[in-house]
């Protein structure tokens, strides 16, 4: 985010790049997402995005037969492969358009173009993770707890941890590799996590290997926190769980252009954001339907 921000201070309105533009404003959208970081989502296959309704082929095959051997006989006749392809399509289509006026540059002393640059990326960014977080509908159906008409009760602090390894057994069961696992919880969530000793806290560990948001391990996850986890009602809230593999997601900012409005003594920037995200495994996924507590 400040590497854009230096950049749009460098660069007048008659001189913009827009290529140059767009590409650091991408950069900043992928470090401030939460579900869409990589260890939350894969973009195996991102391919190039130009316009909305773009698909990106997602190629795979189904399950291989294994058959009994007997010697000195032959062996049946070649198994034909089911095609088990999906598609990704590119379903959001976002844009920014604000304007600075030249007597409100003049009497301010901070670079206010790239303030505005600043506060359009995140929002944006915002936009994005809620987005990808909503995709917690095409999990499995063996890997959830809880529903919106039973949701899954505290009735103890030391639950929250358990609850996660609930979770964990989920995705044991579904052979998902233990390697990168992550769960993304709400703050509320943390605030339980944090009296119990069981929970490692990030405080205690590398900081060089947390990612976007994480607060710390526990249950085999990497626990990261977000205030853009799925809830309804005020109270009820979706705890996904999961591995990268099992979200693909595609962006692109398609379009960044800077001009000057005709009937105004302003400078403009406009921006286009193109993106989708496919649940390509859904037995890579474990979602938690939980209600607050008020322990």
């Amino acid at each position: 985010m400040k590497k854009l921000l230096n950049i749009l201070s460098r660069f007048a309105i008659d001189n913009f790049i827009p290529t140059l533009w767009s590409a650091e404003l991408l950069v900043s959208l992928k470090k401030v997402l939460v579900y869409g970081q990589p260890a939350v989502v894969n973009t195996d296959y991102e391919g190039e995005i130009s316009s909305k309704g773009d698909t990106v082929k997602i190629n795979g095959i189904g399950t291989v037969t294994v058959g009994d051997y007997t010697k000195n006989s032959n062996i049946g006749d070649p198994e034909a492969l089911t095609d088990n392809s999906r598609t990704l399509t590119i379903t959001e289509s976002k844009y920014f358009n604000f304007q600075v006026d030249d007597i409100d540059k003049a009497q301010q002393n901070a670079t206010v173009m790239g303030q505005a640059m600043d506060e359009a990326a995140y929002a944006l960014a915002n936009t994005a993770d809620s987005f990808i977080a909503g995709h917690y509908t095409d999990a499995a159906a063996d890997n959830l707890i809880g529903s919106t008409g039973t949701p899954t009760a505290f009735t103890a602090v030391t639950e929250a941890y358990e609850k996660l390894v609930d979770l964990s057994v989920k995705l044991d069961e579904a052979n998902v590799p233990t390697s990168g696992r992550y769960v993304v919880v709400p703050p509320w969530y943390e605030g339980l996590m944090l009296k119990d000793d069981r929970f490692v806290k990030a405080e205690n560990m590398n900081q060089a290997t947390l990612i976007n948001g994480q607060v710390g391990r526990a249950a085999g996850f990497n626990v990261v926190k977000s205030n853009n986890v799925p809830n309804t009602s005020g109270t009820l809230y979706r705890v996904i769980a999961g591995h990268p593999m099992a979200i693909s997601y595609a962006e692109q900012v398609n379009d960044t252009e800077a001009y000057r409005p005709e009937k105004r003594f302003a400078d403009a920037v406009k921006g286009l954001h193109m993106y989708g995200a496919k649940v390509v495994r859904p037995n890579a996924l474990a979602v938690m339907t939980v209600n607050r507590p008020s322990l």
